[in-house]
């Protein structure tokens, strides 16, 4: 381990000498201060936490992605190309060692990096509402819905695959349903796949008068004495008068209203909420019953005179807070830190068998792919043709999956609209990421090193 760590220690000085590494560091060192004064979001404290969160955290994971991939890839290249190599493997080292030490490294140096401009955007965060003297309401406001971390529930969804089934045989005996459709399986699901998209909409809808109920079952806040929230969104067949729906909500155990015995509170609002924005409503967590049940009651004004919709994705769910915002984000930086791994061995990786910038090339379309792979599926699955999309599922779509999915464990995603991090999302991201994809190359580059020629007999 000595040895490993000898050039371990030599890997960090080595990249500590890079002007890049110090031009990369002393620039996040000034802009990060710099946009926790002057990003203001949409003016209110909670944009103005949310927008620095954001960018913060993505130009921060960005750089030190670049910065790894120049320093992992630079840290044994360029001892190749200076011929410095031959003074380390003439010494008691194996090659492997060599390699794991660079590795550890390039990991030691990323882990201080990170913890320093972590620990920056940290204390930035916390002290921005004190330096813009925000008023008291969005200082609460940010406290419930920045400053914490919140699970979410969504509403019991029943099956409907018999009525999918049968509006599917319907449209096609009303000649609805085109023939390649009928006779190509991938036409064939996505049509059902609308289809079922259409009727779960259709379940979430109500027209002037009417009104729908949600059941949510195993509500479980850390704190019972606090509030939850009830996050929706409002679609509208038709915009009403100033963009506005108004609407009656009740929220507690519904159950107790048939059976005409209640024992928890049930809470009654009314409410006239835009459209197309999400809205939350605040009730004691006392609504809860003992089983954990909640029930939700949307009742549609005669007065909005157009359908009401929840669309299926972001329509409604049931809010509660389940940890707190520091515990929050120390997971969202390991979410990065484990990104960094990953890289960190990919760089070592191929700079085993290519040049510099050929390794840099490689990485970097390794890195791009990653961040944007959920995007590139669906596109392709959406505009590719039959064929095109066969080629594709045999040739492209295995190799994206192979790669690292970055854009699944977004911290950003998570921090900004205070949703929990759990730790078993941390442990998937790892397991797969570096127990399974970084352990598979970290192998490859031992065994493309261990049987490279370094140097050659010149007669």
């Amino acid at each position: 381990m000595s040895k490993i760590f000898a050039v371990a220690t030599n890997t960090i000085r080595q990249a500590l000498r890079l002007k890049i590494a110090v031009a990369f560091i002393i620039l996040l060192g000034i802009l990060l201060p710099l946009m926790g004064s002057v990003m203001v979001g949409d003016g209110t404290l909670q944009g103005r936490l949310q927008t620095f969160v954001s960018y913060g955290l993505s130009l921060t994971t960005l750089l030190l992605s670049m910065l790894t991939i120049i320093i992992s890839i630079y840290t044994l290249t360029s001892d190749v190309a200076q011929r410095q190599i031959y003074t380390v493997i003439t010494k008691p080292i194996r090659r492997w060692q060599l390699i794991a030490g660079k590795l550890l490294g390039v990991i030691l140096l990323n882990a201080a990096l990170l913890t320093l401009f972590a620990a920056l955007i940290y204390g930035i965060t916390i002290y921005i509402p004190g330096f813009v003297d925000a008023p008291p309401d969005e200082i609460a406001r940010a406290n419930v819905e920045f400053f914490t971390a919140r699970d979410g529930i969504k509403p019991l969804q029943t099956d409907i695959s018999d009525q999918v089934r049968q509006e599917f045989e319907r449209r096609r005996s009303a000649d609805e349903i085109p023939d390649e459709v009928l006779i190509n399986p991938r036409l064939r699901q996505r049509e059902m796949d609308s289809i079922r998209e259409s009727l779960r909409l259709r379940e979430r809808s109500a027209s002037s008068g009417h009104s729908l109920t949600w059941d949510f079952r195993n509500v479980q806040p850390a704190d019972p004495e606090q509030n939850i929230y009830i996050r929706f969104k409002y679609q509208v067949s038709d915009d009403p008068p100033e963009g506005m729906i108004h609407s009656r909500w009740q929220i507690g155990d519904i159950r107790q209203m048939q059976a005409g015995r209640p024992e928890t509170p049930i809470y009654r609002t009314e409410r006239s909420d835009s459209i197309r924005v999400s809205h939350e409503i605040a009730v004691p967590a006392d609504a809860i019953a003992d089983d954990g049940y909640l029930g939700v009651r949307f009742i549609s004004s005669p007065q909005n005179r157009t359908v009401v919709m929840f669309p299926t994705d972001e329509g409604i769910e049931v809010l509660y807070k389940a940890g707190e915002f520091a515990s929050n984000y120390f997971r969202a930086i390991l979410l990065i830190f484990i990104r960094l791994v990953f890289l960190a061995v990919l760089g070592i990786m191929a700079a085993t068998f290519l040049s510099f910038p050929v390794a840099i090339l490689l990485c970097l379309v390794v890195f791009l792919t990653s961040i944007a792979s959920g995007f590139i599926i669906e596109a392709i699955g959406f505009f590719a043709t039959d064929s095109v999309e066969r080629l594709y599922d045999f040739t492209i779509k295995p190799l994206i999956y192979m790669l690292p999915r970055f854009d699944t464990a977004n911290p950003s995603e998570y921090l900004i609209p205070a949703r929990l991090i759990r730790w078993s999302l941390i442990g998937e991201m790892a397991g797969i990421m570096i127990g399974v994809k970084a352990l598979i190359l970290l192998l490859l580059a031992i065994l493309i090193f261990s049987y490279r020629e370094l140097a050659k007999i010149v007669v």
